[in-house]
């Protein structure tokens, strides 16, 4: 059996999954380069500090009753084979299971959903859009896609988008909004955040990062 390939260990945090504490598992390999990846680092399929997944199951065991749940973030943790059987394994722990996605592999998180509790998902831009933010020709019927499991699903969800001006505008706001809108979902609008970024271009211009009036009106969760 595949070994899930872990880059990271948050032990505790209350910001990866609102209302919930957890310890986040992150994931190794991304098929997507967005720009403003603040993890790029764990794009590659290895990395230089892998934690063996045996170490983090013993973490967790020791911390049965203290913590809510574990979130699977990346990277692109659908990509991983190992995912279902590691989820099954933290399930038997006791923990509830959330998921970070960009929607990268639409049939694995499908396959993923009966597993997972709570998806947080990055919607990148308006999706026919996508590639200018990704890199990857086709990432945005791709990620339509994944959404569209993940609705009719059922599963809670926190959908967010990060916005920085030099890649998303105000008109292109909106027409995400309209992309959401066939869902019946909005986004909760993030800021863009340089540390952790390699884009000189981007981090240049980080002065100019705002979430402003003009878009406010889509910035909404659509956690349930």
């Amino acid at each position: 059996m595949a070994e899930l390939r872990v880059g990271g260990l948050s032990r505790l945090s209350s910001c990866d999954w609102p209302g919930q504490l957890v310890a986040t598992v992150f994931l190794q390999g991304c098929p997507w380069r967005c720009r403003y990846c603040h993890n790029p680092h764990l794009l590659p399929a290895r990395g230089d500090g892998e934690i063996a997944w045996r170490e983090v199951l013993a973490f967790l065991e020791a911390r049965r009753g203290l913590l809510d749940g574990v979130v699977f973030s990346g990277g692109e943790p659908t990509v991983q084979a190992a995912l279902p059987a590691a989820m099954r394994a933290v399930r038997a722990l006791g923990f509830r299971i959330g998921l970070h996605t960009s929607g990268a592999a639409p049939e694995r998180l499908k396959a993923l959903l009966p597993l997972v509790d709570w998806v947080g998902f990055d919607v990148k831009a308006p999706f026919a859009d996508y590639a200018r933010i990704t890199g990857v020709a086709g990432s945005g019927e791709t990620a339509r896609l994944s959404l569209t499991h993940l609705i009719a699903s059922g599963v809670a969800c926190d959908v967010r988008t990060t916005v920085h001006p030099a890649l998303l505008d105000d008109a292109a706001l909106a027409r995400l909004a309209d992309d959401l809108a066939a869902f019946g979902l909005t986004a909760r609008l993030q800021p863009f955040r340089v540390h952790g970024c390699i884009d000189a271009d981007l981090i240049g211009q980080s002065s100019l990062v705002s979430v402003g009036s003009t878009v406010a009106t889509i910035e909404a969760s659509s956690a349930s």
